[in-house]
């Protein structure tokens, strides 16, 4: 008796193996017939079973390859699907660099809140916005607050903006971070070394300070020191020209002083020798006058914008001031 081994299945690369002229490919069987063959068995029988069992065995094969077909067909429909997906996209970019910080510094008898609805637009455009609180101590007190602050909270880029007293503040720290890219003054003081923001507001001592401020002598100030509130008589035209009348009053009810010596203090090296800055000169101010205003920005070299606005552009012109710091940004080198 004979017997004929078929084999139905996919072939096991690993399993071939040379021997001598000839190679020898054991597979690894989806199935197996092995079937008697006996050539003098009239009947057929064993020939017929074994023709049943081959015509199963090719229609098995037929079926094995046209499923190969259908995946090797869905897979080239998707790949091509992904091409096109490719083609049409556009990739990020390598080069693209995040966007700096915006840290917003206030100034006297303010604080943080005054910069609400810039923050809410910067944030939109997908910026990183910090507004700390100004500690109003003095110049020096201030400016290493905030160059502590600028250490300890920030990563990468920043934008330093700056109102009123807070652009004497930026001035001072501005340096104290190699990572501060330009410098935005939002109707500020911009003190070169030496300078004083009552020596810029004041320089031939016409003023009379007791009819602006109330003082109070706050718990171990140095001798002559006081902190200075501005009169609420004085507030609302001084500092709040432009907001409407009740949301004014309130705004010099919940003042915040600053003291005098932050305003008599001599201010240090300035940062706008070293770094790019950008002024907002609001022709409507009635504490920090235009002429002083474009008198301290042409002296600092910085690029003037102009807005018909009182001393609170952040308040009353929002979207100019955000266009100034995106403008900053934009303008700078490493962007």
């Amino acid at each position: 008796m004979t017997s004929v081994v078929v084999s139905a299945g996919l072939s096991n690369p690993s399993s071939t193996r040379s021997t001598g002229h000839a190679e020898e490919r054991q597979s690894l069987p989806l199935g197996f017939l092995n079937i008697p063959l006996d050539p003098i068995n009239s009947s057929g029988v064993t020939v017929k079973i074994f023709r049943a069992r081959r015509l199963h065995t090719v229609s098995l094969l037929t079926l094995i390859g046209m499923l190969a077909l259908t995946s090797t067909s869905a897979s080239q429909a998707a790949g091509n699907a992904d091409s096109r997906r490719s083609a049409t996209s556009t990739p990020p970019s390598s080069e693209a660099k995040p966007k700096p910080t915006v840290v917003l510094v206030h100034g006297a008898w303010a604080d943080s809140s005054g910069w609400a609805k810039v923050t809410r637009g910067l944030q939109a455009q997908g910026y990183q916005v910090l507004a700390p609180p100004t500690p109003l101590r003095g110049l020096r007190e201030d400016s290493e607050y905030l160059a502590a602050f600028l250490r300890d909270r920030t990563t990468g880029p920043v934008v330093l903006v700056g109102h009123s007293y807070g652009g004497a503040v930026i001035t001072n720290a501005g340096t104290s971070d190699k990572d501060v890219e330009a410098l935005v003054y939002i109707n500020a003081f911009v003190p070169d070394a030496g300078d004083s923001i009552l020596g810029l507001l004041d320089p031939n001592h016409e003023l009379n300070p007791a009819d602006l401020f109330d003082f109070v002598q706050y718990p171990g100030a140095p001798d002559g020191d006081h902190d200075l509130y501005l009169k609420q008589s004085v507030f609302p035209d001084a500092i709040a020209n432009g907001i409407p009348a009740r949301a004014a009053a309130a705004m010099a009810a919940a003042q915040r002083p600053v003291t005098l010596s932050a305003l008599t203090a001599e201010s240090a090296a300035p940062a706008w020798k070293s770094l790019p800055s950008f002024y907002l000169l609001g022709t409507q101010d009635h504490i920090v006058p235009a002429a002083l205003q474009s008198a301290m920005a042409k002296h600092a070299g910085a690029k003037i914008t102009t807005v018909k606005a009182g001393h609170l552009p952040m308040i009353t012109n929002p979207h100019t001031v955000e266009a100034l710091i995106v403008e900053a940004d934009r303008s700078t080198p490493t962007r």
